[in-house]
């Protein structure tokens, strides 16, 4: 039987045929393959080396994910389960590759694209989930200071979900919290998955317990949104956790979380929007979020309001400072008319 690692490198010695399979909207870039991303849209953010050490390896730099070709079999197929993505890999290495590889890099080659979307396999995982309330998942939430975060529609559990170690191929499985990335619809694009200690002890004790799956440019995990839009005045930010820590003192504040600085950058705001305020993190990643938000904001007539925690981010605040404090910073921060229908007297 096959490790993950041993088929990754099996498909990386035909990088350009599982490209070209796989990515069939990307090209050739001389020693790369690019295209837009997992789910195969045109573009140049995802970037795949065909050559060298890193053969096989690939990067979005949109947001922030990578892997082998063994991941990316996973994510273009929409697969969830190890042995699906392993039979799939196994069924691309022993078809006959004659035809899928041009030595001069033609792209007029007839592909069909992967028939199942990373957005379908986030859709599929977040099927799998159940309710967060009483779970690990919430107990991890509170003990960050976040005690209502079961509300939260678009937050759920998975009590054994997939992961794979992208240095050793080695597969396992943790709790997880699965965070819904919807767009303005409320259609799941994607998901985002926490990976819990089993005992308890915080996130799980891997390299990287958080990873993102599907569709996130330009949505988000959204708290406390109305079915419809018009949404005149709501706010944005980066991490779940910091979030939902102001959601925590202004509940009725329709909120997103875009999970990293660059999908913060290009969140869509919400039809109708008057006021967007932008939460801050304290780092310079963040300031590159909050500046191009503000920029697409200002130019669909969006007034943007910047609001700066005390500490690193609310989160810290909350736990460290307390609701009150938070409360008391975000008075000072607030539009008049919004401090008066938002936070408590």
């Amino acid at each position: 039987m096959l490790y993950a690692s041993e088929l990754a490198d099996r498909l990386a010695r035909d990088a350009e045929a599982v490209c070209r399979h796989y990515l069939s909207a990307g090209r050739r870039a001389g020693n790369y393959w690019i295209v837009g991303d997992v789910a195969n849209s045109k573009g140049k953010s995802l970037y795949v080396h065909l050559s060298g050490p890193r053969k096989g390896r690939w990067t979005d730099a949109a947001t922030a994910q990578y892997g082998d070709l063994f991941d990316l079999v996973r994510e273009t197929c929409g697969l969830v389960d190890f042995r699906d993505v392993a039979a799939e890999a196994r069924r691309f290495l022993n078809e006959p590759q004659s035809g899928l590889v041009s030595s001069r890099g033609d792209d007029t080659l007839d592909n069909q694209p992967a028939e199942r979307p990373a957005a379908e396999r986030a859709r599929r995982l977040f099927r799998m989930t159940e309710p967060l309330s009483g779970t690990l998942a919430d107990s991890y939430l509170r003990q960050r200071g976040i005690v209502r975060a079961s509300l939260h529609p678009a937050l759920r559990y998975h009590p054994s979900c997939y992961y794979r170690d992208l240095v050793s191929g080695r597969m396992s499985s943790y709790p997880a919290l699965i965070a819904a990335v919807t767009d303005r619809s409320g259609t799941i694009t994607g998901v985002h998955r926490t990976w819990l200690d089993p005992d308890g002890d915080g996130k799980a004790k891997v390299d990287d317990p958080r990873r993102a799956l599907g569709g996130l440019l330009g949505n988000a995990v959204r708290f406390r949104f109305p079915v419809r839009d018009p949404v005149p005045i709501m706010a944005a930010g980066e991490g779940l956790e910091s979030m939902l820590s102001l959601s925590h003192v202004m509940p009725d504040m329709p909120m997103v979380s875009a999970l990293t600085a660059n999908h913060l950058a290009a969140f869509r705001p919400s039809a109708g929007c008057l006021r967007l305020y932008i939460a801050a993190d304290a780092d310079a990643a963040g300031r590159h979020g909050i500046e191009g938000l503000s920029r697409r904001a200002q130019a669909l007539g969006i007034l943007p309001l910047v609001l700066t925690p005390e500490l690193g981010d609310f989160n810290e605040d909350l736990r460290r400072l307390g609701p009150e404090r938070l409360i008391e910073n975000l008075r000072g921060q607030l539009a008049p008319e919004d401090v008066w229908a938002l936070l408590p007297a």
